[in-house]
């Protein structure tokens, strides 16, 4: 079962990794917008075949749709908005690495919003590493001032952004739903919601036909690093946990750096290896794969002397 679990671990982030550079070939053709729409449109349509096929049902209660309404915003349609336009600017490798911030966005809200999530001395550490590798990531687009480059690299860390309220959110407010039924539904939403400013804002039924390659991406985006992707996710969570689950932030960027570097000829300074180097070991910090030394921190030591008895 273990290398069972493994192998689906793998086959998950070799779903996800190449998201990045299913973009950044569809965005050259495709308007932001549209692609989003397209690719949670069609990742909509196959999860709920998928639930449908499985005996399952969408919820029909108004308050649950208002939390996949809320999801559907945060999870999906404004970070895929955010990845596709802020990688018209950066490169597909800077985009996964930026992406692997999730895990520290979240710990931070998690230890404001949840009151059983707090911070432990290890996740601190681990979140001041990881922030100190998104500024290496940052800085070298913003010291000569703000330009498109800038712009993308902002962009993309805020998606992880998005992505970490989506899960906080997820957590204090959706909980023991059926395994399909909440992605579907927060997919959905996110149809209604990109599709109309889609039509109005790029009237996409206008545009040039876009190529095989952009069509084949949008494609592959909505189906394997969207849909199944989520079938997989769930597949993983049902048989090793949540835990376990979590390995795979350390394997996408792997695969999007990877991808990046050999299909698409990017070129990553010394920097962005610095920033993955150091958004890694906050997250393995934060996740517990790492630990800080039995003794605490000194800021902790201090802290403890100085409360009265």
């Amino acid at each position: 079962m273990s290398s069972r679990n493994f192998f689906w671990l793998l086959l998950l982030a070799a779903m996800w990794g190449p998201s990045f550079l299913f973009i950044k070939v569809a965005v050259a053709e495709i308007p932001s917008l549209t692609l989003v729409t397209g690719r949670v449109g069609i990742a909509a349509a196959v999860l709920y075949l998928c639930l449908r096929l499985r005996g399952g049902r969408l919820p029909s209660a108004a308050r649950m749709w208002g939390h996949f309404m809320v999801l559907g915003f945060f999870a999906h349609a404004l970070p895929f908005v955010l990845f596709s336009w802020g990688e018209i600017y950066i490169d597909s490798a800077m985009a996964s690495i930026l992406n692997g911030t999730t895990p520290l966005f979240t710990i931070v809200l998690a230890h404001f919003f949840i009151s059983e999530e707090r911070m432990t001395a290890s996740m601190l550490t681990g979140t001041i590493a990881g922030m100190f590798g998104l500024l290496s990531l940052v800085y070298p687009s913003i010291r000569h001032g703000v330009n498109a480059s800038s712009l993308g690299v902002i962009a993309v860390a805020a998606a992880a952004f998005s992505y970490a309220v989506a899960i906080v959110y997820a957590r204090r407010r959706l909980t023991g739903l059926p395994p399909l039924v909440a992605p579907t539904a927060q997919l959905l939403s996110a149809s209604l919601m990109i599709a109309p400013l889609a039509l109005v804002l790029e009237n996409p039924l206008q545009l040039a036909t876009p190529s095989m390659a952009a069509f084949g991406s949008v494609a592959a985006l909505a189906i394997f690093g969207t849909a199944i992707a989520f079938v997989l996710y769930y597949r993983i969570m049902e048989s090793a946990g949540a835990t376990y689950l979590s390995m795979v932030t350390y394997i996408v960027p792997v695969f999007g750096v990877g991808l990046g570097v050999f299909l698409l000829n990017e070129r990553l300074q010394w920097s962005t290896y610095l920033g993955f180097g150091l958004i890694l070991l906050g997250v393995m910090l934060v996740q517990g794969i790492l630990r800080m030394p039995a003794r605490r921190l000194l800021f902790w030591r201090l802290q403890a002397q100085t409360e009265p008895e």
